[in-house]
């Protein structure tokens, strides 16, 4: 038989049913669109994740207080151990190689005073070099500078949700003041917008000096951070174990397992939360399979019937000369046709799910040219594997038997 024969066979049988057919291919539409969508919403969500990750800075290396471990051999919990001091922060610029910045830091929260209205925000105190680590900018303004943290300079820089929270919503901050712990701060500059990443907005904060953090804050001379700039991307693993090794000589540690710091590669991070959203992506388009194993089923069930409907037209067929190859293609084809038809459709339906729930639901989504080919693969597969065993049994029967069943 022709292929073109076959195919325009397979139509007119497909058409002559219409309700059976539509039904059945809305089986396959459903779990195609499911799958697309639920990928989307993966490959979506893991973009937005690296991006906010990236966004943190570029090629950054981050050092943390760890354990901290006293004589009766009871720790602190991880971060809150004061360990890290400027000197160390001056040895890793000093001693490490290919280190490009260094910005030590020392963050808290505190109620932000501007007379009538207040916010309760990240107070960071850093160095002129944290802009450049972080991948900061200014809209207005500038930042903190050598002298203002020679000097322990009452200054401060707000970022925009900070400002909007304070003064209004795009209005002009610089000049005024704020207070912070009953301490009057003069605001110097505001940050260009960098949105929210995971559980912290990196626009609600106040930047003030190290220095003056340290001496009218805090009241110790302990860092809660050190951010390191590698100069590129594939010297990071070399910075970081230098790091390591680096602090455990300073802090007189001989076992690695018990140093008193922690030392996070943004490559790591990158790569932990790549493999976080992937597994979050295949368990999505796993649960979204099941109706697609669902729709499989509606059609070995439609051609199952098909072929008891049909059973005297497979006779006649066969007692004419149609041999079991032809019979077995001539189903085959029907059920291929109707998972492609529907595969095609469920594509569409998946985009536009994609679209709308990056509209309706802020929800990032991506929909990417290798889901698309596998939603056809897998429709092609459905159409070949449910619909071999009906046409295998329409092939298998005997043309004399077929011929009398009424």
């Amino acid at each position: 038989m022709r292929l073109s024969d076959l195919l325009q066979e397979s139509f007119t049988t497909l058409i002559a049913n219409k309700a059976r057919s539509s039904l059945t291919i809305l089986g396959i539409v459903i779990g195609i669109g499911s799958v697309i969508a639920m990928i989307s919403i993966g490959q979506g969500a893991q973009g937005q994740i690296q991006a906010n990750i990236q966004g943190l800075g570029s090629n950054l290396i981050s050092v943390s207080p760890g354990f901290q471990r006293s004589f009766s051999s009871v720790s602190s919990g991880r971060g809150s151990a004061m360990t890290l001091t400027l000197k160390d922060a001056q040895a890793i610029a000093e001693q490490v190689p290919f280190v490009a910045a260094v910005a030590s830091e020392v963050s808290r929260r505190y109620q932000i005073i501007q007379k009538s209205q207040n916010t309760n925000t990240q107070v960071i105190g850093t160095v002129e070099t944290y802009p450049e680590i972080r991948n900061i900018e200014m809209e207005s303004g500038y930042f903190i500078s050598e002298r203002n943290i020679s000097s322990s300079a009452k200054v401060a820089v707000l970022g925009p949700t900070t400002r909007d929270d304070l003064f209004g919503q795009g209005l002009n901050p610089i000049g005024q003041t704020i207070k912070i712990n009953r301490l009057n701060f003069r605001v110097i500059g505001v940050t260009k917008s960098k949105g929210s990443s995971g559980f912290m907005n990196q626009d609600d904060v106040v930047f003030i000096p190290l220095s003056t953090a340290q001496r009218f804050l805090s009241g110790d001379n302990y860092l809660t951070s050190i951010r390191v700039q590698a100069t590129e991307e594939q010297a990071m693993s070399q910075v970081q174990d230098n790091i390591i090794q680096l602090l455990l000589a300073r802090h007189n540690i001989t076992d690695p397992q018990l140093a008193d710091f922690s030392v996070l590669n943004q490559a790591d991070i990158v790569q932990a939360a790549t493999q976080i959203t992937n597994t979050f992506t295949m368990l999505l388009a796993s649960i979204a399979s099941i109706s697609l194993i669902v729709g499989g089923i509606g059609i070995m069930n439609m051609m199952l019937t098909t072929v008891t409907e049909r059973t005297r037209e497979i006779g006649l067929r066969k007692a004419i000369g149609a041999k079991k190859k032809d019979v077995t293609l001539q189903f085959l084809s029907e059920a291929v046709i109707l998972t492609f038809v529907g595969g095609g459709i469920g594509i569409v339906l998946g985009a536009v799910l994609s679209f709308a729930v990056s509209r309706f639901a802020n929800i990032p989504t991506k929909v990417a040219l290798p889901s698309i080919l596998l939603a056809f693969g897998v429709s092609a597969a459905i159409g070949l594997i449910f619909g071999y065993y009906p046409a295998k049994k329409a092939a298998k029967l005997n043309p004399i038997d077929a011929l009398r069943r009424e």
